[in-house]
């Protein structure tokens, strides 16, 4: 791989995504700041990943622009969603797939700001803290499809969420997580065309989520189909009959009868079906029952789809519900399962591009370092997309002694540009003397 090809498609993907930027130092910035974070191996501060460029004298340029400086808050988020458009897979038995879900940072001062206490569930040990500061942010990625693999999870979006009774001495308005994920789903879907789906955890299976999301009271409001889990003890109904019945009275019921509950699917009127597909990580057989009925916490006046399935290797039945009626159970539980992925995205968030080694203390740096962790790491994935297609999986090492990995990691995207770090810092250097040049 010849490193101004690799220099090249990168500086164009990052630049594509910039197209927000007002002025022609925060594009350079940008670059700059998003470079230095792919290639840093060390912690993922501003001053390091310049060090990691060989352009210490910018420190000082970069942290001002960070503080200071003109930024799309609004714009890169839809640039970076443009750009995802462009990936293989993007769309997914019909449907522009979205995955949102809540993760928390850990930052220890109470100084910082934005941060909350929050309980810590994976406190089991006597020596670690049960209550914990951190920033809680509501993430929204896309999930690339990908036969016969593990889907593809890229950051899109975030944003913070803070207690009502911690909010922050900045005159910040309170909002809750739901509304957060809503607002994201939203923003994404009302700038590209087509049916959009949303998949969520069953702490998000809930009327402030669900019914704006798919019946938005604004027409103007793009609709963004739910896929999540359902209770155990969801209410669920029948569809009510079409047709009165001959010498009927009282108004025409807008609920059919009462379903068996999750828990008991198999109760459900019509057979069970069996199939196969790739459910963490292999092919499953999956044995599954679906029903078109009514949901309460949706209303009568949207049929969903819900599903009960048996998958192999679990003991616990799968119980899901949908408002895309028209995708299958075996889809509905493939995008279900798909959504994990999302957790993966975070864990390289944080220990591969150093999301909790963020030293920014004040409002505006908080927000676009998170903003431009997700620029790197989805750019990464681009970027990999965009050499497979030219150059096949001949460019990462396939270790011998991990004969199970068929595909690259954000850590093989790191390896490659720091193989070629010397050239890129050359090319660096030679475009953004040219372009502030250019700019005079």
């Amino acid at each position: 791989m010849q490193a101004k090809r690799l220099w090249s498609m990168w500086q164009a993907l990052l630049l594509s995504i910039a197209l927000g930027f007002s002025t022609a130092n925060g594009r350079r910035r940008f670059v700059e700041w998003v470079t230095g974070l792919a290639l840093n191996v060390e912690e993922h501060t501003i001053t390091q990943s310049l060090i990691g460029l060989d352009r210490v004298q910018d420190w000082k340029a970069l942290e001002s622009y960070v503080e200071y400086g003109s930024w799309p808050d609004t714009l890169l988020p839809l640039a970076l969603g443009w750009a995802v458009d462009q990936a293989p897979g993007r769309v997914w038995h019909g449907y522009r797939v979205w995955a949102g879900d809540d993760t928390k940072v850990h930052r220890t001062s109470k100084n910082v700001w934005g941060t909350c206490t929050f309980h810590e569930y994976t406190a089991r040990c006597p020596n670690r803290a049960t209550t914990v500061r951190a920033h809680n942010w509501v993430v929204l990625g896309a999930l690339l499809h990908n036969p016969e693999q593990p889907a593809w999870f890229v950051p899109v979006a975030g944003r913070l969420y803070f207690r009502k009774t911690q909010l922050p001495p900045t005159g910040e308005e309170f909002r809750t997580k739901c509304e957060l994920l809503v607002e994201l789903a939203r923003q994404q879907a009302s700038t590209r065309p087509g049916p959009h789906l949303l998949v969520c955890d069953g702490g998000f299976a809930l009327g402030s989520v669900v019914q704006p999301l798919v019946r938005p009271d604004d027409p103007k409001q793009p609709r963004v189909d739910v896929l999540t889990r359902l209770r155990h003890d969801a209410r669920l109904s029948a569809l009510p009959p079409v047709q009165r019945r001959a010498g009927q009275r009282g108004p025409t019921p807008k609920w059919g009868r009462p379903l068996a509950p999750p828990r008991q699917g198999g109760r459900w009127p019509g057979p069970w079906h069996a199939g196969q597909a790739f459910l963490y990580g292999r092919l499953r057989q999956v044995r599954w029952k679906e029903v078109v009925c009514l949901w309460r916490v949706l209303g009568h006046q949207t049929a969903v789809k819900a599903v009960v399935a048996e998958v192999e290797g679990y003991r616990q039945r799968f119980t899901l519900v949908t408002s895309a009626t028209d995708l299958t159970g075996l889809q509905v539980v493939e995008l279900f399962c798909a959504r994990f992925r999302q957790e993966d995205g975070f864990r390289d968030l944080k220990q591969r591009l150093g999301w909790e080694e963020c030293r920014a203390w004040t409002k505006k740096p908080i927000l676009r370092t998170t903003q431009v962790l997700f620029v790197t790491m989805t750019a990464l994935r681009l970027l990999q997309f965009q050499l497979e297609e030219a150059s096949g999986d001949d460019w990462w090492l396939h270790p011998p002694w991990n004969p199970h990995k068929v595909r690259p990691s954000v850590l093989d995207m790191e390896r490659l540009l720091r193989q070629h770090r010397e050239q890129i810092q050359r090319c660096l250097a030679a475009w953004l003397e040219a372009d502030e040049k250019a700019g005079k």
